[in-house]
């Protein structure tokens, strides 16, 4: 999921209003079909020839089928906390992964389907959590993409959620606060692909806590709904991830054009919006706390909702 910084630089690259993602992956020809890489952004298809529109011809904002796999069991959620975590501020966040699963917003999802048209059922279960202790060196040591997958690969070889990864797992890195990870916040908030792990296709997620480092590029408030600025802002984020390993697991199932999944399409995009107890903005209630989490787009109209 790209920063809100990143959304306000594609916004200012509206091209007939819409703006497309190859942007911020430094590719300006429309005419280039997309990939995409899990982090807000699409790269060219290798191989890939230019096509050529109609003339006057806008790009396509459809997001379409294109073969691969979506999880049409169950998603078992499983948290691993790096870094140093309150109890306060992980409650927030695996009381929004145990009630997500059902919901009105989540059912969005249902619209999406394999090549067999086996849909997605929409349900989600939290199957519990694990800590590591900054297995990666100091906070201040800048985590690469390698060392997120290291983290996962950690937490499976020391059985923390069982004898063997789960095929229908998602299994997201949350940083807390005081952890630096190379490109969070600047290039993005969180963002999700999939590895061989232990002779599993083990999907994972990484989400950092922006509350000491980047609030205004990864937080829409200062203060949540929960009176958090960092577990409130991740709680959007998390959704985001959660939906697109979903749809789109091996980032080669449900994209347009332009390498745009599900939660890029809606990034930053809230809908309508209520106050919460704390006066703070929210947009949803899950369980029994109220949330503001980013719209998703719906395969069945083509539009973002907030729910199904």
């Amino acid at each position: 999921m790209k920063t809100r910084l990143s959304k306000a630089i594609l916004t200012a690259l509206v091209v007939g209003s819409i703006a497309s993602t190859a942007a911020m992956a430094g590719v300006t020809n429309p005419n280039v079909e997309m990939r995409p890489t899990g982090k807000g952004w699409g790269v060219p298809v290798t191989g890939q020839n230019n096509f050529t529109p109609a003339p006057h011809a806008r790009p396509s904002t459809s997001i379409t089928l294109h073969g691969g796999p979506v999880i049409t069991a169950t998603n078992n959620i499983y948290i691993i906390w790096y870094g140093s975590w309150a109890s306060g501020t992980q409650s927030i966040l695996t009381d929004f992964a145990s009630s997500i699963g059902g919901s009105p917003y989540f059912n969005i999802n249902q619209s999406y389907y394999n090549s067999a048209n086996v849909h997605v059922p929409g349900t989600v279960s939290y199957m519990g959590s694990t800590t590591d202790a900054y297995s990666q060196g100091p906070a201040s040591t800048s985590l690469s993409d390698t060392q997120i997958q290291n983290i996962v690969q950690i937490a499976l070889n020391n059985h923390a959620f069982g004898a063997n990864p789960d095929p229908n797992g998602i299994y997201f890195v949350l940083t807390s606060a005081d952890v630096h990870k190379s490109g969070f916040g600047t290039s993005y908030c969180g963002w999700h692909t999939a590895a061989t792990m232990n002779g599993v296709d083990v999907k994972y997620s990484f989400v950092g806590d922006p509350a000491t480092q980047y609030p205004g590029s990864c937080g829409q408030q200062v203060t949540g709904p929960n009176g958090s600025s960092g577990a409130d802002a991740m709680a959007s984020v998390f959704a985001h991830e959660l939906e697109e390993e979903t749809t789109d697991p091996d980032l080669n199932a449900w994209y347009d054009r332009s390498g745009a999944e599900n939660g890029d399409k809606c990034a930053w995009n809230f809908g309508t919006t209520y106050k919460a107890a704390n006066g703070a903005l929210a947009n949803m209630k899950l369980g029994t706390r109220d949330y503001l989490i980013q719209q998703n787009w719906s395969a069945l109209t083509q539009a973002c909702r907030l729910a199904k």
